[in-house]
């Protein structure tokens, strides 16, 4: 970890939520006016769209595991370098995945490119000068006997609905954004399930503060569901780790979050609906004694 080059994770599973996270935090480095430098996860696949495809089909056949979760079909390696050499120099190197005809069109004209969709840029240098990185993606807290992600991160952010809400949020945005069929997103939850128990899960071990989206409607059977139960038929409940480390104030933010309440010594329990403004009011401080660190 780096007092003059701070690193920021958000990590979570595919349909988790943690775009909600990134909003949240974006918001907070507009208002501020920090400088970061923004990495996304899928920059760090191993493939594009097309040898991906590839690489599952010949893994399907042979009766292997293969799927995004996992190490075979990512840059771990390349990422913990990264999160590395920013630490310490406050540079290194990223890149896009270019999702969609959008962004191929808004980085083809910045970088003078011809990428297609599910494609790369090339890999360009950090501009210096950047206030902290922060990275959102599914792998932000690997760590295992070949690669640790955490050594180098000074804030660690883990999205973890319950699976049957996560799975719900993912077959609704895969189906709405993508226009995968029900039976494609399942066969593709089933695919990854050994790599999510491997590679995800334990991440939320190493996260300094876990939110976890818990509706209070059934999601009994996702495959199922009509819609995704709506911040207010939730609850969110927000675990440090050590809240030490932080100074979290419990009783500040019981006062501030309104119907909020501690449900065990390290975790208080908020609204659905005050997720937005539970993130803002915890992360704030927390990124302002980061600068205010790299500055001394």
């Amino acid at each position: 970890m780096s007092q003059k080059h701070p690193i920021v994770v958000v990590t979570g599973s595919s349909g988790a939520g943690t775009s909600t996270v990134k909003k949240a935090l974006e918001a907070i480095f507009i208002r501020e006016e920090i400088r970061p430098v923004i990495v996304e996860g899928d920059s760090f696949h191993r493939y594009d769209r097309a040898a991906m495809k590839i690489k599952m089909d010949e893994a399907v056949k042979q009766g292997r595991d293969f799927s995004h979760f996992g190490a075979d079909a990512n840059e771990f390696g390349l990422l913990a370098d990264l999160f590395k050499s920013y630490s310490e120099t406050g540079t290194g190197k990223k890149r896009y995945y270019l999702h969609n005809g959008e962004e191929a069109e808004g980085h083809n004209l910045r970088l003078g490119t011809d990428k297609k969709p599910g494609e790369f840029t090339p890999w360009e240098d950090i501009p210096e000068g950047t206030d902290l990185m922060f990275y959102e993606g599914l792998h932000g807290c690997v760590k295992n006997a070949e690669v640790d992600m955490t050594a180098n991160v000074d804030l660690k952010v883990g999205v973890v609905p319950i699976v049957n809400l996560e799975w719900i949020q993912k077959i609704h945005r895969d189906n709405a954004e993508r226009g995968y069929s029900a039976d494609v997103i399942i066969e593709t939850i089933l695919r990854r399930m050994p790599d999510y128990i491997k590679y995800i899960t334990p991440q939320f071990s190493e996260t300094d503060i876990n939110f976890q989206r818990v509706s209070t409607v059934d999601t009994s059977n996702p495959f199922i569901a009509r819609d995704i139960p709506t911040p207010d038929e939730s609850f969110v409940v927000i675990r440090f780790k050590d809240p030490k480390k932080f100074n979290i104030d419990f009783p500040y933010l019981i006062s501030v979050i309104h119907d909020s309440f501690m449900s065990r010594r390290n975790t208080i329990v908020v609204p659905g609906g005050k997720m937005g403004l539970a993130m803002e009011v915890i992360l704030t401080p927390i990124i302002h004694r980061m600068l205010e660190e790299k500055r001394d």
